[in-house]
């Protein structure tokens, strides 16, 4: 794919110098052709590619704003219910939106040739019911689950008892639908929010309605990888993050299982494909989400889910607490902001 973004410089190349020529002798309808083709090929490009490709001629540059307006308009390319624009207020930065691949649920190791289209004006509706993707990665052969055609408040035998935040959900093995009351992480984002730059802090997820205490906001998405990827990555993450050239997304939950012997670890990272979850920030005094782990039955493996701990008013930002242990004492700043701020972000052996 990398190889087919320089064939088609040298072809916008090409153009751009035909543009110059006089226009009497030019193929129109080829002409219309290659736009055709241009505004199809653009999407798959990413801010840095298309703002090269942009510069070669006029015609290009036509095409390429609506793309970027679509882009900043909504970071989730109409995977969500709701779009979820950027907004950037710092004077003088011309970053309009950070460029990563969008994905609502958990995916596997993605080819490092992979790209997605990103504002064609067609990007794919998917939040219907049925055109939204599978939520379950695996799932768990002839596992039993609810024979209700729909869950009504507790009556539902997935439910635990006693849960003050849902951690187990109606899942592939069970007989209701996804309009399942008891599917409320499964139907992705439902609230309205919105991604804004701050000069410290970088991008961060905000509010863009009051949104009520006890609301699911968001999964963790990105690839699922194994502990031994995770640490690899990590290393990478940590080399480059000390130069300024990358800010990571590799999330690690470890849970520690009733017998107090084992402790299951879920890596996911959201760095290079991911959701609107990878820009919220850390917040030391334990922020405004809560992080759940959700299972569904029937399937394999447990969701990171988000839901508020408190109400949460308009244009508030939304955070979560990262961690509590910090081993660097030169680690990354934390400009949290909050009065028990530590002044480093967490930092814990992956």
């Amino acid at each position: 794919m990398k190889n087919l973004y320089w064939c088609w410089v040298a072809i916008f190349n090409k153009f751009a110098m035909e543009e110059q020529e006089c226009s009497k002798t030019r193929d129109r309808h080829s002409h219309d052709a290659f736009l055709r083709c241009a505004a199809v090929v653009l999407p798959y490009l990413n801010s840095d590619e298309l703002a090269s490709v942009a510069s070669t001629c006029k015609a290009l540059h036509l095409i390429s704003k609506p793309i970027t307006s679509r882009r900043t308009s909504d970071a989730s390319r109409g995977l969500e219910n709701l779009p979820i624009p950027f907004f950037n207020p710092i004077a003088g930065d011309s970053q309009p939106y950070p460029y990563f691949f969008y994905t609502p649920t958990q995916t596997l190791l993605v080819r490092p040739e992979f790209r997605q289209p990103w504002g064609s004006g067609d990007d794919a509706r998917m939040c219907t019911e049925e055109g939204r993707p599978d939520p379950f990665l695996f799932r768990v052969e002839s596992a039993s689950g609810c024979e209700c055609a729909r869950c009504i408040g507790d009556c539902c035998p997935c439910l635990e008892a006693g849960d003050i935040l849902l951690t187990r959900e109606c899942g592939p093995s069970c007989k209701c639908d996804p309009a399942c009351g008891n599917r409320v992480t499964q139907g992705g984002v439902r609230v309205r929010l919105k991604i804004v730059k701050d000069e410290r802090k970088g991008w961060g997820l905000y509010a863009a309605e009051m949104i009520p205490s006890g609301q699911f906001v968001c999964e963790y998405a990105g690839e699922l990888l194994s502990t031994k990827e995770a640490r690899q990555r990590q290393q990478t993450y940590d080399k480059n993050a000390s130069m300024g050239c990358l800010t990571p997304a590799l999330l690690v939950v470890k849970e520690h299982l009733p017998s107090g012997n084992t402790c299951m670890r879920i890596n996911i990272d959201g760095t290079r494909i991911g959701n609107i979850a990878r820009f919220i920030n850390h917040s030391c005094d334990g922020g405004n989400l809560d992080t759940v782990i959700v299972r569904s039955s029937g399937a394999l493996l447990p969701r990171i889910c988000f839901f508020t701990s408190r109400d949460v008013q308009e244009n508030e930002e939304l955070t979560f607490s990262y961690g509590d242990v910090r081993l660097k004492l030169d680690g990354q700043p934390c400009f949290c902001g909050s009065s028990s701020c530590a002044g480093i972000l967490p930092s814990e052996h992956t």
